[in-house]
C-alpha cells in the first residue's frame, strides 16, 4: 500500500478516489502515518516578486494583462526586499520561501540574474528556496540549481484534456518539457493543480495520473481550491466542498506517498475543522502569510494557533533533501534560451469574452481620467 509506484493506471486512480468517504480517508491517513510524522507540517511563505502584467490567458489568473482584475502590478523586487520579506516569514514559522514571478517563461536578462541573487541570499538564510517564473530551459535551470534553488513550482493545473479549456496561449507538454528540465539538475519538483475550475472527477483523476507516473514524483503537490476572481474568466465558478478537496488530497496521498501534499489556494474558505480533517487524509504542507500571489490566505499568527490546538509542529527545513551548495557559476550562460515554447492559440470563448470586457473597462477608466 505504501510502495511508491510511477505506473498507476487511471483506473486504478480512479478506484481509489472513488471509494467510500470514510474507507478513503483512512486508507490515506494509514498511508500517511507509514511515510510522514503525522504530527508535523511544513509552512511555506509565497513572495509575489513581481506581479501582473503576464502574456499568458490562464482563466483563472488574475494576473493575466488582458483580463481586468484590479490587482496592483509592480516591477521585480530588490534583492534586499526579499530577504527582509524571508526574514519576516522564517521568524513567523516558514521554513521554505516561494518567488514567484508573473512571467510566462524564463528570459536570460538582468532581471533573472536579480532573482538568482535572491535565491543565494534566501538559501543562505538556511531556509528551502522555491521558484515559480513560468517555463525555463535547461541552462536556466543549471542557474537555478547552482544559485541554491532547492525546489522549482511548476503546476500542471488540470488533466491534459481540460487544460485545454482552461489555457490557449501554451500547451500542455511545456509544462512537462519544464519539469524535466528541474528534475534533471535535481531540483525538487513541486506541482499540482486547481480544482473547482468546471473540470470532472475524470479530469481530477487526469491530474493525478500524470503526477503519479512521474519518476520521481514531485517531492510537493500542491492542491488548490479555485478562488474566484472577479474579472476573470472564471469569476462565476463557486467553491469547491470540503468532501471535494479532501477527496482529492487523500487519493493523491495514496498514489504519491512520499510527497508532500500541499493545502493551498481556498484555505480562506475552510474551518479549522476542514482543515484539520485535510491534515488527517494526508496533508502535511501549507502555505502561510496574509496573500497567495494575489488572493487571500490565512495570517501566520491564525496558523501556529491552529497547530496549537492541533498538536502540529511546523517542519524544519532541509529535512527531505540537502541543503543546495551555492556555485559561483550560476552567473554564467553556458546556453543561449532556444527553447521553443508552444503558442496552440485555439479559441476559449470565456476567455476571448473576458479578454473583451478587460480592454472596455481599461477604455473607459482612461476616458474618465482624462475628464
Amino acid at each position: 500500500m505504501t510502495a511508491i509506484r510511477s505506473n498507476w493506471t487511471k483506473e486504478e486512480i480512479k478506484a481509489i478516489y472513488d471509494k467510500p468517504f470514510m474507507e478513503l480517508i483512512y486508507e490515506a491517513a494509514t498511508v500517511h502515518r507509514a511515510n510522514h510524522n503525522p504530527n508535523e507540517v511544513q509552512v511555506s511563505s509565497l513572495i509575489s516578486i513581481k506581479t501582473g502584467g503576464c502574456s499568458e490567458d490562464c482563466g483563472y489568473c488574475p494576473q493575466a494583462a488582458r483580463y481586468h482584475t484590479g490587482i496592483e502590478k509592480n516591477d521585480l523586487m530588490t534583492v534586499d526586499t526579499v530577504k527582509q520579506m524571508a526574514l519576516n516569514a522564517k521568524e513567523g514559522g516558514a521554513s521554505r520561501v516561494c518567488l514567484g514571478a508573473a512571467w510566462r517563461n524564463v528570459t536570460n536578462n538582468e532581471d533573472f540574474d536579480n532573482v538568482l541573487d535572491m535565491v543565494k541570499e534566501v538559501n543562505d538564510m538556511n531556509m528551502e528556496v522555491c521558484c515559480t517564473l513560468g517555463m525555463l530551459s535547461q541552462d536556466q535551470a543549471r542557474r537555478l540549481k547552482e544559485a541554491g534553488l532547492y525546489a522549482y513550482n511548476h503546476n500542471l493545473d488540470s488533466s491534459e484534456d481540460f487544460y485545454k479549456e482552461i489555457i490557449s496561449t501554451r500547451g500542455y507538454d511545456d509544462r512537462l518539457r519544464t519539469i524535466e528540465h528541474a528534475q534533471n539538475e535535481g531540483i525538487h519538483v513541486c506541482s499540482g493543480g486547481i480544482i473547482g475550475m468546471g473540470e470532472t472527477d475524470d479530469d481530477r483523476i487526469g491530474m493525478l495520473y500524470t503526477l503519479s507516473n512521474l519518476n520521481p514524483h514531485p517531492g510537493s503537490v500542491p492542491i488548490n481550491g479555485l478562488v474566484p476572481v472577479p474579472g476573470t474568466p472564471l469569476e462565476e465558478q463557486n467553491p469547491v466542498s470540503i468532501f471535494e478537496m479532501v477527496r482529492m488530497i487523500a487519493t493523491a496521498r495514496i498514489v504519491m506517498p512520499k510527497a508532500q501534499v500541499r493545502l493551498s489556494a481556498g484555505r480562506t474558505h475552510m474551518t479549522k475543522e476542514g482543515q484539520a480533517l485535510c491534515f488527517f487524509a494526508g496533508a502535511n504542507s501549507i502555505f502561510a502569510g496574509d496573500k497567495l500571489l494575489t488572493t487571500p490566505n490565512p495570517e501566520y499568527n491564525e496558523d501556529m494557533e491552529m497547530f496549537k490546538l492541533l498538536g502540529i509542529n511546523p517542519k524544519e527545513a532541509f529535512v527531505d533533501g540537502e541543503k543546495p551548495k551555492t556555485k559561483e557559476t550560476y552567473k554564467e550562460v553556458r546556453e543561449n534560451d532556444n527553447e521553443k515554447w508552444s503558442r496552440p492559440a485555439h479559441i476559449i470563448e470565456r476567455n476571448v469574452e473576458a479578454t473583451e470586457k478587460g480592454k472596455a473597462a481599461r477604455r473607459a477608466l482612461k476616458e474618465e481620467a482624462t475628464k
